[in-house]
């Protein structure tokens, strides 16, 4: 139960996230990519957080299996959902465009071991492709440093620990209560995200 309360209160912030996204978008008269990062980025949260929380309430032992995959195959999305605003806007002058397209390679191949393979590959296989997704970013830090402003960086960073900080508690969520304990941390983690996306990217 605590895992569903805790996500879905993911999905309502992220409906609430992409109405705001989508207003600022649209009164600061942005240019298309400001709207369709807007979008992406709000709709990737909303998944994620609504598959997760379907999938921890779902009892029915086929249908948990299925939304399981969904899960986990919708946090390649939000990874990806993330970074877009950040290549399609901030870094678009350096690159962003190349690193856009690498970055949903990688989401969809890792949705397709999620489908395929994951029953036969260890638990921390899929957060070692979750972590490297997450810390790409490094390979552009000294134009992302130039591009935003301190305080966006410094909670784009704080965003970027909690989930790293969050995956400790995945794989300790054979005890009781971890597994919620890396929702809250996943949540926190989105929030920072969505701080510096709406107040410094759109």
């Amino acid at each position: 139960m605590a895992n569903s309360i805790t996500h879905g209160i993911g999905v309502l912030l992220g409906i609430a996230g992409l109405v705001l996204l989508i207003v600022k978008a649209a009164l600061g008269g942005a240019a298309p990519a400001h709207m369709a990062s807007a979008i992406v980025f709000g709709v990737s949260i909303i998944l994620e957080y609504l598959a997760s929380t379907l999938y921890h309430a779902i009892q029915v032992p086929a249908a948990k299996r299925i939304f399981r995959t969904i899960d986990h195959s919708c946090i390649y999305l939000l990874i990806a959902g993330s970074y877009t605003p950040f290549l399609l806007i901030t870094l678009e002058p350096y690159g962003g465009i190349v690193m856009f397209v690498v970055i949903w390679a990688l989401a969809f191949a890792g949705i397709s071991f999620e489908i395929v393979g994951r029953q036969r590959q260890p638990r921390w296989v899929t957060i070692i492709i979750y972590l490297v997704m997450g810390w790409l970013v490094v390979f552009r830090l000294p134009q992302l440093v130039a591009a935003l402003d301190p305080l966006a960086l410094a909670l784009l960073v704080v965003g970027g620990l909690c989930y790293t900080i969050g995956t400790i508690f995945y794989l300790m969520k054979s005890i009781r209560y971890m597994h919620s304990v890396w929702h809250l941390w996943v949540l926190a983690g989105s929030i920072f995200i969505f701080m510096v996306v709406i107040l410094f990217v759109i």
